[in-house]
């Protein structure tokens, strides 16, 4: 018998059922739909996640306070004290070095006019915009000569701008941070959330002079950012800044550091590999929804074989051979995978659709997702599909003519 009249005839047998093949078919519309909605927000989640590591510089190195051990009891991080403007300019007359900054960090409650609003305030210098590479929405940046001043000069985050001008423009106007009045000289442009919980935009620069001498009277410095020349400079920065400050802070060399140093490109990794494992996990327990779709394929050809006995046996006794039953059995159980796979996909691009207009999530579907859960459905179809296929071509013809 020809592939084509065992598909015409696969075809009009599960015509014969309409609304029973629908309902087969909803298992896998609905295994497919899982598996390309959920890659697709684990693949929204990784792109989101790099896009925001990205907007927190290039080429940049992080040197942190660290713990330190004393009596035996270790602090947690940024435990040591050490870190010191004079590090971080020391830092900047290395090789290969093309910005660096003093960060200081601490929370405070800003107020303009009726308007109040708390979030953190950094204080850093002005390459610190060069350094993560943001830009300004209105005004100035801080400047050289702010530093040397220590000016009560700020730099408002997107987020503040708006909760303390509501409509307004912040640039000229004075604003006072825990207290003391800060004149607004510039608004940053928006970055969005970052990585790690909390928005970027939730913030307000200031020279960090004026960060430790005027408003938190701190002496010594939270971390230190810089930013290589390349790319292919970072590794050899690290080890000349690990060297630098170890010589600096007198650490004889059995002692650990009391200061980390972290690259961008181990954060995009870690989180590179977070968010492959969040996305696999993610996929594998969509793939279950295709498993419990297949087990319905298996039951409803069952049945179709045990309602169709009398015509099997009759096709068997016109010649029919044991392996056109089966061919037969199996391209039924492969359309309405395929047609389940087809209306699944179709099904998935409506939900991140819905999802990306009404709950602003993430999500990207990629060609591979599609293929692979395409893929996979025809695979649930044959696999689930065979053992009904064979137990139909072993049937007696003779026995089968007899049912009723």
């Amino acid at each position: 018998m020809s592939w084509f009249m065992i598909m015409r005839i696969a075809g009009l047998a599960l015509m014969r059922n309409k609304m029973r093949s629908f309902l087969t078919m909803l298992g896998i519309i609905i295994g497919v739909a899982a598996v390309i909605t959920m890659l697709a927000l684990g693949t929204g989640t990784q792109a989101r996640v790099q896009s925001n590591i990205a907007n927190m510089g290039t080429n940049t190195i992080t040197i942190s306070a660290g713990s330190i051990s004393s009596g035996g009891v270790r602090s947690g991080a940024f435990g040591s004290s050490r870190l010191t403007v004079e590090d971080a300019m020391a830092i900047k007359d290395l090789p290969n070095i093309s910005y660096v900054s003093p960060i200081t960090q601490n929370s405070a409650q800003l107020i303009y006019q009726e308007q109040n609003w708390s979030t953190s305030v950094a204080g850093c210098s002005e390459d610190y915009q060069s350094i993560k590479n943001w830009d300004l929405a209105d005004g100035r940046f801080i400047t050289e000569e702010d530093v040397r001043g220590r000016l009560k000069v700020c730099v408002l985050g997107d987020t503040v701008a708006k909760e303390l001008f509501p409509g307004g423009d912040p640039v000229g106007e004075s604003i006072r941070i825990n207290k003391t009045p800060v004149k607004v000289i510039g608004v940053l442009v928006a970055k969005g959330d970052g990585s790690f919980g909390p928005s970027q935009d939730d913030i307000v620069l200031v020279p960090y002079t004026t960060a430790m001498g005027r408003l938190f009277s701190l002496r010594n410095i939270r971390n230190i950012q810089c930013s290589a020349a390349t790319e292919s400079a970072v590794n050899g920065c690290v080890e000349n800044i690990t060297e630098l400050l170890r010589s600096r802070h007198r650490l004889r060399e059995k002692d650990e550091d009391d200061f980390n140093v972290r690259t961008q490109a181990e954060l995009a990794n870690m989180m590179s590999e977070t968010t492959r494992t969040f996305t696999l996990l993610l996929g594998g327990i969509a793939s279950v929804s295709l498993m419990v779709g297949g087990i319905g394929i298996m039951n409803i050809m069952l049945v179709s074989v045990t309602e169709r006995i009398r015509e099997i046996g009759i096709r068997m006794a016109l010649g029919a051979k044991g392996s056109d039953i089966m061919r037969q059995f199996l391209v039924e159980s492969l359309m309405l995978s395929l047609m389940g796979g087809l209306l699944g996909v179709l099904f998935a691009f409506a939900l991140t659709k819905i999802a990306d207009h009404f709950i602003s999530m993430s999500m990207q579907i990629s060609t591979i997702s599609i293929i692979v859960a395409f893929v996979f459905s025809a695979g649930v179809g044959v696999f689930f599909g065979f053992y009904p296929a064979v137990q139909a071509s072993k049937l007696d013809p003779i026995q089968a003519l007899r049912h009723e």
